[in-house]
């Protein structure tokens, strides 16, 4: 990870806003997400193992369709029940193999939709997992490169996942979290922890701001840590979700820095 900011300032003309959506699953709802795709510019669409169902998918494809926002993969170990939020130990060919489904499966969608699948993004514990974890950054990598090597994987900058990305030629989008507590070291700060998952939402629209403006993010600790990052995102299943999300884009908006996809 990058521990320290570097003291240029990385003045971004744009960044991309993500959110994860369509992590409705049959009666249950969550979130907003016709609200919420009026706001960003790609969305993370729930694949079926941590969340989403077909007709969820595909309708959550639609609406991104219909208000141009470019959809990507969320690909995540399956744990419906746990949300796709539990660590799980599996062999690095299963794990392969059930982000190959889900690539499938949504790109199957997406086409029926009018658009299709323009990159991925891991889910959860998966995401916090190839932050360190060598063989599954690599599965994660494999599944990608077999699918489609021309798709971007989006992910936590200086992670093991940017680095097995590097070695198959497949390109690495740097994220960063405007909701989200960091620890020094540029990791995220386990939900299971205080101050986890933020709330303030003028200070997180002003948090997006200098992300994108100077690639730096304050850890909790106070520390300033380097996040050099082409997408910002926000969490749709979080209260007030919506709220937050027209704050950030306003905030952007305000401060001249355009909003669009990085795919």
């Amino acid at each position: 990870m990058e521990p320290s900011p570097d003291p240029a300032r990385v003045e971004h003309a744009s960044v991309d806003l993500n959110s994860d959506l369509g992590e409705s699953f049959g009666a249950w709802r969550m979130g907003d997400d016709a609200a919420m795709l009026r706001l960003v510019t790609s969305a993370n669409v729930a694949c079926g193992f941590h969340a989403g169902d077909p007709s969820t998918m595909l309708a959550t494809c639609r609406l991104a369709a219909e208000n141009g926002v470019a959809v990507g993969a969320h690909v995540s170990y399956r744990d419906l029940a746990g949300f796709g939020r539990r660590s799980m130990d599996i062999p690095a060919v299963e794990l392969r193999d059930e982000l190959l489904y889900q690539l499938a499966a949504l790109a199957g969608m997406a086409r029926v939709a009018g658009t299709a699948v323009r990159y991925v993004k891991p889910h959860g514990a998966l995401y916090n997992r190839i932050v360190h974890d060598e063989a599954q950054a690599a599965a994660v990598t494999e599944a990608v490169a077999g699918f489609d090597p021309s798709l971007p994987l989006l992910g936590l900058p200086g992670s093991a996942v940017e680095r097995a990305a590097g070695a198959r030629g497949l390109r690495f989008v740097r994220e960063a979290f405007v909701d989200r507590g960091y620890r020094a070291d540029g990791t995220l700060v386990p939900r299971t922890e205080p101050g986890a998952v933020l709330s303030d939402v003028a200070a997180i629209a002003a948090r997006a701001v200098r992300i994108a403006r100077e690639g730096v993010v304050e850890a909790a600790d106070g520390a300033l840590v380097a996040v050099a990052a082409d997408s910002l995102c926000v969490h749709g299943d979080t209260p007030g979700a919506v709220r937050m999300a027209e704050t950030v884009r306003r905030g952007l908006d305000e401060a001249g820095i355009a909003v669009r996809p990085f795919a």
